[in-house]
């Protein structure tokens, strides 16, 4: 879909740019633990169980970056990776499902969205969405939370290979025809695999063209 929105000379760079030290800085669990930095940020949002700790450490190429579960609400806080001292990527709790106390699931989903509406540098939120199951109903509130709070997002299916091609091809048109709805949902939509190496330059790409 955005193969062509990018050259290969922008995706070698890209590349090159994620070869460079990619390290974990901090984890947040409160509003003020933010830190101050102007460097930019991009977050990775998604339902719980969604990819978003394994496809930040396909895309990085650091294994173990990103702590990664199979229990779904694993991440916690919000999680900050340094690349290369050129922009910051937030690894967000899973939103939809955590196997926490209730009172602990509302300040994470309060420090979430206070994060998103209130972070001056942050440059885009890549929003998961599992290619098996599609856009859900509470991915749906996110969308038009970010479409209210004007911060744009980019919609990145997970998990691509486990479904066909022909049901991905379907599934990312039902997506655009979506997306035409919100107002700050960016245009072009990336299907990765973690596992496959599946659009993993794209995500590159998209990363390094905000620095």
């Amino acid at each position: 879909m955005n193969e062509d929105f990018f050259s290969a000379e922008q995706i070698k760079e890209a590349n090159s740019l994620f070869c460079k030290d990619c390290s974990f800085v901090l984890g947040v669990a409160k509003l003020e633990q933010l830190p101050f930095s102007d460097l930019p940020e991009v977050a990775f949002a998604g339902r719980s169980n969604v990819g978003k700790s394994s496809l930040i450490n396909a895309v990085t190429g650091k294994r173990s970056l990103a702590k990664t579960s199979s229990t779904p609400g694993r991440t916690q806080q919000l999680n900050y990776f340094n690349l290369n001292d050129q922009i910051h990527i937030v690894d967000l709790p899973g939103y939809g499902y955590a196997q926490a106390p209730e009172n602990m699931v509302k300040q994470w989903q309060k420090v979430i969205f206070a994060y998103l509406q209130g972070r001056v540098n942050l440059k885009r939120v890549f929003l998961l969405i599992d290619a098996r199951h599609g856009i859900k109903k509470v991915d749906m509130e996110v969308m038009e939370m970010l479409d209210k709070a004007a911060v744009t997002y980019q919609i990145i299916l997970t998990k691509a290979d486990k479904i066909s091609l022909k049901e991905l091809n379907s599934l990312q048109e039902k997506v655009k025809t979506e997306i035409t709805k919100h107002a700050a949902a960016y245009i072009n939509v990336i299907a990765t695999s973690s596992e496959k190496k599946q659009g993993l330059e794209l995500v590159r790409a998209e990363i390094a063209s905000m620095i």
